[in-house]
């Protein structure tokens, strides 16, 4: 048997199936300038907050943004750094530097390229709402949290991985607030919130950082000084330091030859690997719901199918290959594939060209960026998190939702906050699968059934019991729904049990009703199983279940239920008749 294809260039497969057009050519390239232009502050304000220098993020555009268009499964995603990732990523950076962080995303490509091979892509439809709205939320108080050092200009002693400690820092930090980043992120914010309504055409975030740039300058012009990212940041060319970001592009180096935490190349060991192997697997779990759940929105704006499989593959290649080029995590970003689609985006060209968007900033505009106040990309940040964190649909899903969901939500929200996602995903999926599991046991249950329930029980003797067991037989709720099968009644000689609406047994399930069977046969009483469907009949036989006259049997209603009860207890009637007579 031959195994299937990798599903490669799905999204372009769908793309020539639907037809491609010199109108479609210009929807990709007025779609693919659009979104580029977004893209470029935003990438650079959230590599700056998982504590990388800008340019990373520009470089996780321009190679895994066109990687993954080119690979992946959605005609309409775009990929790059998003803000779901900060959570995850800083802690690394501080932990393993940037060598490190570089390492955990190419083991993240590899597990997302795994998971793509092996088809779990429809996987993902599984992790329910109030855990993915819990974490998302939890993640963009964190986001928006961090901010507030570079909103204000705050000079922080250090910068603490738990939150409560932050918020702490922040509060000691208070005194050190700088007049000239505090009114530079005011004007930014207050463009950011002005600007959609009266010049919707145009990004919001541009205008925003254009305003926080020449606001900038004229403080510093009044010894007002403002932080920008030339003086926070620099390259080397040559033996030589220049400030912001380097103008050429990335060269090819593997991750572990950049610096660690304390500024040397990281060194390589199995205790290195172990050590990232759980953030690289909540890298790619996290990338693979943001993509899918990108993909799933652009389709219901476009009408079209994404290749969920093919979409992970091509994340996977795109986490896999940027790091070798500086790239950091990316994946699909719901705002910017939303953008893409309002800007008549046909195919993946546009997400191509977007990284060339990129592209030429790197090489023509990289002196401009050393002006950007990182005020000003903090309030651009600050809004993403406003943004992430749904405030309405959390709103609406407390005031609605029923209170197991809940707990859900604030339980993932609460642990994301205060301790880390990968903990606030771990418990949000074994809360809500245990109270899933409640809710399916609570529908399994065991009644007995009067006489006059069904014409066949009319007349039955006393010493017959009639049973119904309706919903699944399963871990959670075979020990119950069983359990009153074992309450003996004396005289009792033959029971009933009708299972026609048992939809599922599990090994639990089979385990519980062998246990039945062999009390009954030591009471010497005989069961007799009504209407199990064929998969429920072949599972008991494949358990070795098997009919044994006067003990076990299947029949496919209650009328030959009844039959087979009175067949069973006629000679047990007349061996008493005989005991009797002698």
């Amino acid at each position: 048997m031959s195994l299937p294809l990798p599903p490669l260039f799905a999204a372009w497969r769908q793309t020539l199936r639907a037809g491609y057009s010199w109108r479609a050519l210009r929807g990709d390239l007025g779609a693919g300038l659009t979104v580029g232009i977004i893209a470029i502050p935003l990438a650079m304000a959230l590599a700056i907050a998982v504590g990388v220098p800008p340019q990373h993020g520009l470089y996780t555009v321009l190679v895994a943004g066109s990687l993954i268009a080119l690979f992946g499964g959605s005609r309409f995603n775009v990929s790059g750094p998003t803000a779901a990732f900060v959570v995850i990523l800083l802690p690394i950076t501080q932990q393993f530097g940037v060598g490190g962080l570089l390492l955990c995303t190419l083991m993240a490509g590899l597990i997302l390229i795994a998971l793509g091979l092996m088809r779990a892509g429809r996987l993902i439809e599984f992790i329910p709402y109030p855990v993915t709205l819990g974490f998302t939320a939890g993640i963009g108080i964190v986001i928006a949290t961090l901010q507030f050092k570079d909103l204000l200009g705050l000079s922080l002693a250090g910068q603490p991985s738990h939150y409560i400690e932050q918020l702490q820092g922040l509060w000691q930090a208070l005194p050190s607030l700088q007049l000239g980043d505090s009114l530079v992120a005011l004007a930014s914010l207050a463009v950011l919130l002005i600007w959609p309504r009266w010049v919707p055409r145009v990004p919001g975030h541009l205008a925003a950082l254009a305003l926080g740039a020449l606001l900038g300058l004229l403080l510093e012009s009044l010894q007002i000084p403002v932080a920008t990212i030339g003086e926070r940041f620099s390259y080397n060319l040559e033996g030589v330091e220049y400030p912001g970001i380097p103008p050429f592009l990335p060269t090819f180096t593997w991750p572990w030859l950049l610096p660690g935490p304390d500024g040397q190349p990281l060194a390589i060991s199995f205790e290195l690997f172990r050590q990232l192997l759980a953030p690289a697997f909540a890298i790619a779990m996290l990338g693979a719901i943001e993509s899918l759940l990108c993909a799933v929105v652009a389709d219901g704006m476009t009408g079209s199918k994404h290749d969920p499989n093919g979409e992970l593959i091509g994340q996977g290649l795109g986490n896999l290959l940027a790091p070798l080029f500086g790239g950091i995590t990316a994946t699909a970003a719901i705002a910017r594939s939303a953008a893409n689609v309002r800007a008549g985006a046909f195919s993946p060209l546009a997400a191509i060209i977007h990284s060339g968007v990129v592209l030429v900033a790197i090489l023509f505009l990289a002196p401009l960026f050393s002006y950007l106040p990182m005020a000003a990309l903090a309030a651009l940040l600050l809004m993403v998190a406003w943004n992430m964190s749904e405030v309405r649909h959390v709103q609406h899903t407390l005031r609605i939702a029923p209170r197991s969901d809940v707990l859900v939500l604030l339980t993932c929200l609460t642990l994301t906050v205060l301790f880390d996602m990968v903990l606030a995903v771990g418990v949000g999926l074994l809360l809500a699968a245990g109270l899933f599991i409640k809710r399916m046991s609570d529908l399994t249950d065991t009644e007995s059934l009067p006489r006059n329930f069904h014409q066949a029980l009319h007349d039955l003797p006393e010493h017959v019991l009639v049973y119904a067991i309706r919903g699944p037989l399963f871990f959670g709720a075979a020990e119950k729904a069983l359990s009153v099968l074992r309450r003996f009644t004396p005289g009792v000689k033959v029971v009933i049990v009708d299972i026609s609406a048992v939809p599922l047994l599990d090994m639990t399930a089979l385990a519980a009703l062998d246990n039945v069977l062999r009390d009954y046969r030591a009471q010497g009483v005989g069961l007799v199983l009504s209407g199990p469907v064929p998969h429920v009949r072949l599972q008991l036989r494949r358990a070795g279940i098997q009919r044994v006259e006067g003990h076990l049997a299947y029949v496919r209603d209650l009328a030959q239920a009844r039959e087979k009860a009175l067949r069973w207890l006629t000679p047990k009637a007349d061996e008493g008749s005989a005991t009797e007579g002698g």
